[in-house]
């Protein structure tokens, strides 16, 4: 998945206003003018749309943990990657989250997708461990709708 596409579904995920995406980015002392964050939004059809740079959404992220968790004066600053990919968003996700390995499955189940806990455990393995498995997209997409499922559950119908 492309770093747009994560940041469209944390922003929905999250209900967040383009205002609050740009805290966030300042939360992990990173400055990103509000108008960058409406070109990153944009659906890649728009003629307005830019690519998000790795580097940034590794700014992001650290930044939607700083939001979630709060910021540890303590503890040293999380690694800013300058590649990305789905195993590093599954990562920042779990922690912003405060997600277990073993909760990741509930929350793929909730998109009806069922993957098994080694699956799980191999992704957040290391890259050079002869068991490290990349995270393709069809899992991180279910990650994300997984996750929204769980912070925005669809409100019941009402019968009549």
């Amino acid at each position: 998945m492309t770093n747009n596409d994560i940041l469209r579904s944390v922003r929905f995920m999250l209900d967040l206003s383009d205002a609050k995406v740009v805290e966030i980015f300042a939360l992990a002392d990173s400055e990103v003018p509000l108008s960058d964050v409406q070109t990153w939004l944009k659906k890649e059809e728009d003629p307005a749309f830019k690519p998000l740079p790795d580097v940034l959404m590794g700014y992001f992220l650290n930044g939607l943990i700083f939001l979630r968790r709060g910021k540890s004066e303590d503890a040293p600053a999380p690694s800013i990657e300058r590649r990305m990919n789905n195993n590093i968003f599954m990562k920042k996700l779990r922690i912003a989250f405060d997600l277990k390995t073993s909760d990741i499955p509930d929350v793929l189940a909730k998109a009806n997708f069922n993957v098994s806990q080694a699956e799980i455990g191999a992704i957040f393995r290391k890259p050079d461990h002869k068991n490290y498995r990349e995270c393709g997209d069809q899992i991180m997409r279910n990650f994300l709708k997984g996750l929204t499922l769980t912070l925005r559950p669809t409100p019941s119908v009402k019968s009549k």
